[in-house]
Formats: C-alpha cells, sequence, structure tokens
C-alpha cells in the first residue's frame, strides 16, 4: 500500500528506484509493474543506464493511487 503522506521530492529532482520506493512507501516489485503498465515513466541515465524517476512523476503516481 501506497503511503498516505505526499512523498517529500523535488518536482525537478532524479531519484533512483531505491529512493523512489522510499518515497511512495512501496516495494521495488510494486513500482517496477507500475512503470511496465505504465502508470510512472522512467527515464535512464546516460552514464550507467540505471533507471531513475523524476519528482513530478512520483508526485504524479502518488496523486493517482488516492
Amino acid at each position: 500500500m501506497m503511503t498516505a503522506t505526499r512523498p517529500s521530492v523535488a518536482l525537478d529532482g532524479r531519484y533512483t528506484v531505491t529512493q523512489t520506493c522510499a518515497a511512495l512507501g512501496i516495494h521495488r516489485a510494486t513500482l517496477l509493474r507500475y512503470t511496465k503498465r505504465g502508470a510512472i515513466r522512467a527515464a535512464f541515465r546516460r552514464v550507467d543506464g540505471r533507471k531513475v524517476y523524476v519528482g513530478k512523476d512520483i508526485i504524479k503516481l502518488w496523486s493517482a493511487s488516492l
């Protein structure tokens, strides 16, 4: 279950999978499921190719879950 309080993330900030899960209070598998469904969009770092999530998308997903 997603956290009931609004995640404290900067709208233009970039967050790793771990940071995004902590902000939303969900498991990594749940975040992956939301990403595959298209509920949240993942960007990729140019340097190492890891997924990152933008703060405004995190807030948007949290708002949609209310």
